[in-house]
């Protein structure tokens, strides 16, 4: 790989995993938004009964947003310059995807498995559909995170890649 052809690999990769990670997002947003079930011993389960679900759902939703404009800004010469927008942006968007499939799969382990010391009893073989479409929206929760952790190292290192190394102190 030459000097003149990093800038540009670094761009469509750029790109291609920001535009990548919109449908992953969006489809843990959906999976999440639609999920529900009846029992008719227990009542209905729906996304919105359980706050890390919530977070998921506005996570993913900010994720997707946020990549697509990012993509579409990237486009433009002049906002590339403006490195440090994308390195703290593309961490923070990084991190809060971790945050919300951490939630999930909490939800989801506590769910399959319960927690006998504060006796709950694990939920998933009264609601299976509601636990299995909840594992897709995590994979796919994690399929996003997949897109934007490359990402994060890439505006990492254009942001810091303008400064010179550190010298070496000869003493």
């Amino acid at each position: 790989m030459t000097e003149t052809n990093s800038p540009s690999l670094f761009k469509f990769l750029d790109f291609s995993l920001r535009l990548c990670s919109v449908p992953f997002t969006v489809a843990a947003l959906w999976l999440t938004v639609t999920n529900r079930q009846d029992n008719p011993d227990y009542g209905n389960l729906e996304f919105h009964n359980l706050s890390g679900l919530k977070y998921l759902v506005c996570i993913s939703a900010i994720a997707a947003v946020y990549a697509f404009l990012a993509a579409a800004v990237s486009c433009f010469r002049w906002f590339i310059v403006r490195a440090w927008v994308f390195f703290v942006s593309d961490q923070i968007v990084a991190y809060l995807m971790v945050a919300s499939g951490a939630a999930v799969g909490e939800i989801l382990y506590i769910a399959y498995n319960g927690d006998r010391e504060v006796s709950w009893s694990e939920a998933c073989s009264s609601y299976g559909k509601f636990c299995n479409n909840m594992k897709m929206a995590l994979i796919f929760q994690a399929l996003g995170f997949a897109c934007f952790f490359p990402l994060a190292i890439i505006s990492a290192f254009r942001a810091f890649s303008v400064f010179p190394p550190p010298l070496i102190s000869s003493q």
